[in-house]
């Protein structure tokens, strides 16, 4: 009788008709997998992250970053290829103020035009600068030119534009960070986002997909966006890559965009819903622009 018993309750062995009793779920198509990663990205409140890669006019450049989406906030430790030399460039972003620091700010760089004196930072090591804001709708970010555009979005967001491509295949099971991960590729284009926004069914999903058409659109693509997408065996997001080429805007009134630099980045989720602590700098090591400018300008 308890033979018989084990063996009626058992998940692993054989019912009497010589059948299995496990069930596995149905294995998912591409596209329902790159859309279940994108739905799962709702739950994400913090990250760890890093990209790698190279965005027009910048050239080469490492980030190491984490996030938290409640509060939204932000900590960075940029480095481009021709600072290397002097240290990464220090980013914070907290309540509605940035804050900029390092061995690589160059305060007459800051806002592209508003050639501010180093001579007035009076020994301080950061600068403050309010309003600001990161990770929003793209015509709700300001970093003062600090970030590249390709960096002001949210890598939460940005992982799930691959929604946006009809042809979007299985490339095969890799490690990535120690994880096992299936590899999607597929081609994002900006009507294929338009289409998954007008087929989503229900008001989280419409957001998701508004978001995911705005950071295509700040991505400044001439056309298309080859991503790659690698999801882990919870159906997670563990990295993804954006490669694709981009438009420079003319100078000139009447002149047509012309192709500039090629974006390729790839950014890889190192610890999710860990708590992140971003640490703004003491008031005391740190110089407010907004007065900087008004001692400037009168």
């Amino acid at each position: 009788m308890l033979g018989g018993g084990a063996g009626a309750c058992g998940t692993g062995g054989e019912s009497s008709s010589g059948k299995s009793a496990q069930t596995s779920a149905p294995a998912l198509t591409p596209s329902e997998a790159v859309a279940k990663a994108a739905e799962d990205s709702a739950d994400i409140t913090s990250l760890r992250y890093r990209i790698t890669g190279s965005v027009p006019d910048q050239g080469q450049l490492t980030v190491d970053a984490a996030m938290s989406t409640a509060p939204l906030s932000m900590t960075m430790e940029l480095t481009m290829a021709d600072q290397r030399a002097k240290g990464p460039l220090s980013i914070r972003f907290a309540g509605k103020a940035m804050y900029v620091g390092g061995g690589a700010l160059d305060i007459r760089k800051l806002g592209r035009s508003a050639n501010l004196d180093p001579d007035k930072l009076n020994g301080k090591s950061w600068l403050r600068i309010e309003p600001a804001a990161w990770g929003l709708i793209s015509v709700d970010n300001q970093s003062y030119g600090v970030l590249p555009h390709q960096v002001e979005g949210s890598p939460i967001v940005q992982s799930t534009l691959l929604t946006g491509a009809k042809n979007a295949k299985k490339i095969g099971a890799e490690t990535i960070l120690g994880a096992r991960t299936t590899h999607y590729r597929g081609t994002v284009t900006f009507d294929g986002l338009r289409a998954a926004q007008d087929a989503a069914t229900d008001k989280a999903s419409r957001e998701r997909q508004t978001r995911s058409l705005d950071q295509f659109i700040a991505l400044e693509l001439d056309k298309n966006l080859i991503m790659d997408l690698w999801i882990d065996d919870d159906g997670r997001t563990r990295q993804f890559r954006m490669r694709g080429a981009t438009y420079k805007m003319p100078v000139k009134a009447g002149e047509e965009p012309t192709v500039g630099d090629p974006v390729d980045m790839t950014v890889a989720f190192l610890r999710i819903n860990e708590p992140v602590t971003v640490t703004t700098p003491s008031a005391g090591d740190t110089t407010d622009v907004g007065a900087l400018l008004d001692a400037q300008t009168g």
